[in-house]
């Protein structure tokens, strides 16, 4: 209760920059709807996207003075803001809370470690297929957890996609036609992903 009076609601379109690179950190924030892109940044300007952040995700790092890394609305963002003073507080003193951020902490390294794995070890038909099934499973908080099929548009682009995997934009279109080929998935004006099958999409995945 008493940290709903210090919160403030904000909608963010995309493209809009949440967090920037070394930038003092003032706000923590719940992420109500939306996809967040996390970058890193290198001393010659290039970026590197190196994760994506959905609801009911937290965006910030408490207890620490400026941020290591940027963090862009990929698609139109619901947040609910806290000033940074105000939940230092509630973490000290509520345990719940501070578990329920460890928990995501706990979440965040472990999908990390995993995405090292498609990275590192997947071919391209399976990175695609996994980032695919990334944005299936966690772009609609509200969606039952059980369902077999999903529909959704990419929160990101071509180009980021390729990015984000490690490969070129040639090869990312070319595996979207292939799963589409193989009726995998239905693609609508472009952005619009509908799989009629999760496990499927799954198995292509590697998983």
């Amino acid at each position: 209760m008493a940290l709903s009076k210090t919160s403030f609601k904000q909608t963010m379109p995309e493209g809009t920059e949440l967090v920037g690179d070394a930038e003092r950190v003032e706000t923590y924030s719940n992420l109500l709807s939306g996809v967040v892109k996390l970058t890193k940044t290198l001393s010659d300007g290039r970026q590197q996207i190196v994760g994506l952040q959905f609801a009911p995700d937290f965006l910030g790092r408490p207890f620490k003075v400026e941020s290591e890394i940027n963090a862009e609305a990929a698609t139109e963002t619901h947040l609910c803001s806290f000033p940074k003073a105000a939940i230092e507080r509630m973490i000290k003193s509520s345990p719940e809370l501070e578990h329920k951020l460890y928990q995501q902490t706990l979440r965040e390294l472990d999908e990390a470690r995993s995405w090292m794995v498609t990275l590192g070890r997947k071919t391209a038909a399976e990175k695609v297929a996994s980032f695919l099934l990334l944005i299936a499973r966690h772009i609609d908080p509200t969606a039952d957890p059980d369902r077999t099929e999903a529909a959704f548009d990419l929160p990101l682009t071509r180009a980021d996609i390729a990015d984000f995997l490690g490969l070129t934009i040639e090869t990312v279109s070319r595996q979207i036609t292939k799963l589409r080929a193989e009726g995998v998935i239905r693609v609508e004006n472009n952005r619009h992903i509908i799989v009629p099958n999760l496990e499927r999409l799954e198995a292509r995945a590697g998983n």
